[in-house]
């Protein structure tokens, strides 16, 4: 008897090979939808707000959409230009400083670990003078020699910073008109959804939104916590740059492992340049350990982990897992994928246990 299919199987043939399709050009045009994605997990944090600003009225006149949608973008726009500000004259003010403390600390350094190898039978002569022209040399390059650094670096990988840069302008081009269109968007996108799967579609997407809005809730407080907690603890310290580093540090660590690497090196460039031998140093390995510690164990998995219903252990697996399998960007995308990832379980688990593959009895 010779196979065939029906109208209807030939039909749903017919389009998973148009979706199967539509995958691949997707994934062969990955590297040109970075700014749609961008803009898009940009674009479901301010929507909220948007369609806040949008809600109120001027006297009788209810905001345009559009009004409000600028409004967001200027803020995103303002509060990254907030960020470099703090960041760049810190950074700025501090190399002068740290290429004038550099002999005197290599100096305390040489006097503090000479004896002590001594003691243990290693004679050891370092040449102090060689490392201090050597890191000065390094610290205080003309401004020439880094140009040509420069120019070099954009003839080799010109292209791609040419592509990055335009990527990062498209971005809030693309971010406006998604704002603009966003509930508009949306209807389309579920008018696409066989009917037959419209309601069961529907009602995991309505969890996932409900599920993703509790981990960018969670994830401001824990930036909120970190940065109450750096600043304090610095500024007992007595660190005089204590309120732009802890801010920065607190505001960074939705990057994981960057925005806490940043914040360290900049607390131990303070230290060095205001504290005289390694008591700022002490501080900050007391205040950062204990931040990391207040972070990874505590913050992240009671706001975050708690909130989309992951485990610890599962919050911290997934970090692990996605950061080897997408590099940094699965680092950034874990948490938020995993409860995505959590909703679906869900239901393959539901209809797992109601089928007759589970119930059939032997």
């Amino acid at each position: 008897m010779p196979f065939s299919l029906s109208d209807e199987q030939k039909q749903n043939l017919v389009w998973l090979i148009v979706g199967f399709l539509l995958l691949a050009l997707l994934v062969a045009l990955g590297p040109m939808l970075s700014p749609f994605v961008a803009a898009g997990i940009i674009g479901y944090a301010l929507n909220p707000g948007v369609d806040w600003i949008a809600r109120k009225r001027i006297g009788p006149l209810r905001i345009p959409r559009f009004v409000a949608v600028c409004i967001m973008v200027m803020l995103l726009v303002l509060a990254m230009l907030a960020l470099a500000l703090i960041v760049i004259p810190l950074v700025l003010r501090q190399i002068p400083q740290l290429q004038a403390q550099i002999p005197p600390l290599l100096d305390q350094l040489n006097a503090f670990v000479s004896p002590r190898l001594h003691q243990l039978g290693i004679e050891v002569r370092l040449d102090m003078a060689g490392i201090k022209a050597l890191l000065t040399q390094q610290i205080s390059t003309s401004s020439d020699e880094m140009w040509a650094s420069v120019l070099a670096s954009l003839r080799v990988g010109g292209t791609a910073l040419l592509a990055g840069l335009a990527n990062l302008l498209f971005v809030p081009m693309v971010l406006f008109y998604l704002l603009q269109d966003w509930h508009p968007f949306i209807k389309r996108m579920q008018t696409l959804i066989p009917r037959r799967w419209a309601g069961r579609v529907t009602l995991m997407a309505s969890e996932v939104d409900d599920l993703l809005g509790q981990y960018l809730r969670g994830q401001l407080l824990v930036m909120l916590v970190l940065a109450i907690y750096y600043s304090a603890a610095l500024s007992a310290a007595g660190f005089d740059s204590a309120l732009p580093v802890g801010v920065l540090t607190g505001l960074l660590v939705f990057i994981p492992y960057v925005g806490f690497g940043l914040g360290l090196v900049l607390a131990i460039l303070a230290a060095v340049l205001q504290f005289d031998g390694v008591y700022g140093l002490l501080w900050v390995a007391l205040i950062y350990g204990l931040g990391q510690v207040l972070e990874s164990f505590i913050l992240t998995p009671k706001l975050v982990g708690e909130r989309i219903g992951l485990h610890p252990l599962v919050v911290i697996f997934a970090l692990l897992a996605f950061g080897q399998l997408f590099g940094f960007v699965g680092v950034l995308l874990a948490l938020p994928t995993s409860a995505i990832l959590s909703v679906l379980a869900m239901h393959v688990r539901r209809e797992y246990l109601a089928s007759n593959f589970y119930n059939r009895q032997p």
